[in-house]
């Protein structure tokens, strides 16, 4: 039995400006060049993706839009080619309850139990978003949270095959920096020590480091520079944008 309704790929909504100015928050930091680029990202995200719905879920133009405009976001300075290994995206209402093994406190045994969703990244397969997530963590930003920046943090982690809090890089320069600061930031957290700006499930393993700073890298990015530089600078480097910069901005507006 099927739990998912599927939608081909659409077109771009004509009110798709007034969904994103009112329903995402980022939208009124960027300037005129970045508006520009997130709406041919948009585009492309929402009629070249398969979009599905959870079954007995309306996957409407407003769900589609603010999703696609966050996941855009987090390549306005890179391309849409990061997300070749996205094949579709899976809209669900709100968080899913699923059965999980892990390691267990004893080397060489397990743990089960079960644990909510709010969204998920499959290696080479589709992205899973909890749309009453996604939508509070558009419109509030500050709360520094954002599923949907999270998991498709994860895609551009894998796209060099390994999920290891290190996308592809690029500048040999920039990896050795960055694993140097993401490491010693990482091991931070897992003692404890890493203070209180950075989610603590960041701890779990080098990729969730990876998705919870790119989350606040984007949502907290003046906590972020001020209390964490060298993270701020690296992830800067490799997402090519200056969120602190958009939020000096706009509050000077």
């Amino acid at each position: 039995m099927s739990f998912l309704r599927r939608r081909p790929p659409g077109e771009l909504p004509a009110d798709w400006p007034a969904i994103v100015e009112r329903h995402v928050a980022a939208w009124r930091g960027l300037d005129a060049t970045e508006r520009a680029t997130l709406a041919e990202h948009l585009e492309v995200l929402l009629t070249t993706k398969r979009w599905e719905a959870a079954r007995g879920f309306e996957l409407t133009d407003r769900i589609r839009t603010v999703i696609a405009a966050q996941a855009a976001l987090l390549v306005l300075g890179l391309d849409l080619d990061h997300y070749r290994e996205v094949d579709s995206i899976i809209v669900h209402p709100t968080s899913r309850r699923v059965d999980r093994t892990s390691e267990g406190p004893v080397p060489g045994t397990e743990s089960c139990g079960s644990v909510d969703l709010l969204g998920e990244a499959a290696y080479q397969g589709p992205v899973a978003i909890a749309w009453d997530a996604a939508s509070a963590s558009a419109r509030h930003p500050a709360r520094g949270h954002d599923v949907v920046l999270h998991e498709f943090a994860h895609k551009l982690d894998m796209l060099d095959g390994t999920i290891d809090g290190t996308p592809p890089l690029g500048d040999p320069d920039l990896h050795d920096r960055w694993v140097d600061v993401c490491t010693r930031e990482f091991h931070l957290l897992e003692r404890g020590e890493g203070g209180d700006l950075l989610d603590d499930y960041g701890a779990t393993d080098a990729g969730e480091f990876f998705a919870v700073a790119t989350e606040t890298f984007f949502t907290l990015p003046l906590d972020l520079e001020a209390d964490k530089p060298d993270l701020y600078a690296v992830l800067r480097a490799y997402y090519r944008q200056d969120p602190a910069a958009r939020a000096r901005r706009a509050a000077a507006s």
